[in-house]
């Protein structure tokens, strides 16, 4: 009966250090001070509702942070649990790298509330949820009040043409720019929706998969944004801006507008009074329609996980009403659960851009083809490179066009060929 009991006891006890022991790694890459510091709150609910497991957070800077996490694979040093941005999706979901969360969300008591098109767009490969989406980054523009007064611009821009007139009236002021280009990092974005509102369609590729990249009017939406830099009516050294750059670009009074998320409002609100700054909807082109880029990111969990339940109960936490909620409003993404329309928070005037956004028909969310392996690539590394040359003026807008338009050709009729 003794040694019975001593049995039990040492497996108890055994038990318990193996608990002790487990810990998960997490990887975040669209990374601020802020951000990390509510991811360590939420996930401090977490390691206290499941006792002995601990949560290694580990932080990529954004600006290096593809690269970075492509050599901690290819060195096999995956996490269990990672934030997936939706331009990385294709790459790490069709390497058969990331764990289908269908089986969790079936049973999850929050998937009906989530909105559809969190989960269309978590499912964005194989039509499998290989990501959970924790929120939507959607760009609309940002306008300096004061500045707009101080150079005699009525009113934010509402076309393409307005665009320019009110960029060159707020350049004409000294140490002034009109617009805060992100010629760095992360620019692509802005290329995309300029380009697709120029050419008045947001489609990517023809029918044979060749892209539409250098097709006129893409073509004359890219040589347009050039020629913004080369007028002068963006500041000299946004060629090299990133998000950061931009954002203070904005508050700081340097440019009067800037295309950005909702993220961007956390550090423009810290820093300026409600009254002198304003968010409208994206301008139109030609065509009466605009284009605006919508992203997401989300969680996913990696197949070499060797604890997948307990790394789920981590999304699970990071991505309830509760933890999500409280994790968009530190971080400016749109929530992903339906209940999050009835809080005061997002009912304020500072989101009242976005949600015109989402009601007016003439602006289209647009979805870069995020399911291209080779996006990932293109979009940190390739298109970086091309556009800063094509600003600098190394290549010609067109020679820009031509260049996207035979990378993406490529990749496409890749995908198409495997289908």
């Amino acid at each position: 009966m003794k040694r019975l009991i001593t049995a039990t006891l040492l497996a108890t006890m055994m038990a318990g250090t193996a608990l002790a022991d487990t810990t998960l790694k997490l990887v975040e890459v669209i990374t601020s001070p802020e951000r990390t510091e509510t991811l360590k709150s939420i996930v401090a609910k977490f390691e206290a509702a499941n006792p002995g497991t601990k949560v290694d957070i580990i932080s990529l800077p954004w600006n290096e942070a593809f690269q970075k996490f492509a050599t901690m694979v290819s060195a096999g040093d995956t996490p269990d649990v990672m934030e997936m941005p939706d331009t990385w999706l294709s790459l790490y979901a069709n390497n058969g790298m990331l764990e289908s969360l269908e089986p969790y969300l079936a049973k999850w008591e929050h998937t009906a509330g989530l909105t559809p098109r969190a989960l269309e767009l978590g499912r964005d490969v194989k039509n499998t949820a290989y990501m959970l989406p924790y929120g939507f980054y959607l760009r609309a523009l940002f306008y300096n009040k004061k500045l707009f007064q101080e150079a005699g611009v009525a009113e934010p821009p509402k076309t393409l043409d307005d665009f320019v007139a009110a960029s060159e009236k707020v350049s004409k002021l000294p140490g002034k720019s009109g617009y805060c280009l992100r010629g760095g990092p992360g620019g692509l974005n802005g290329w995309v929706m300029f380009g697709a509102t120029m050419a008045g369609s947001n489609k990517f590729f023809n029918e044979d998969g060749t892209s539409t990249m250098n097709s006129e009017g893409w073509a004359k939406g890219l040589e347009w944004v050039v020629d913004l830099y080369k007028k002068g009516l963006t500041p000299k050294d946004s060629v090299n801006w990133g998000f950061n750059e931009t954002v203070a670009g904005f508050y700081s009074g340097t440019c009067a507008m800037l295309d950005q998320d909702p993220d961007a409002l956390i550090a423009v609100a810290q820093r300026m009074k409600p009254e002198d700054f304003g968010v409208t909807k994206m301008p139109v082109g030609p065509s009466g329609k605009g284009f605006t880029t919508i992203g997401f990111a989300g969680w996913s969990m990696f197949t070499t996980s060797q604890n997948k339940d307990l790394s789920w109960k981590l999304i699970e936490t990071l991505e309830s009403p509760e933890g999500n909620i409280e994790w968009n409003k530190r971080t400016g993404a749109l929530p992903v659960h339906t209940s999050a329309e009835k809080d005061p928070f997002y009912a304020s005037e500072q989101f009242k851009g976005w949600f015109d956004e989402l009601a007016d028909k003439n602006i289209v969310p647009t979805v870069m083809p995020t399911y291209l392996e080779e996006f990932a690539f293109f979009k940190d590394s390739l298109a970086i490179k091309t556009t800063q040359q094509a600003l600098l003026g190394d290549i010609t807008p067109k020679e820009l066009a031509d260049q996207w338009a035979d990378y993406l050709t490529k990749a496409q009729q890749k995908f198409l060929a495997k289908k």
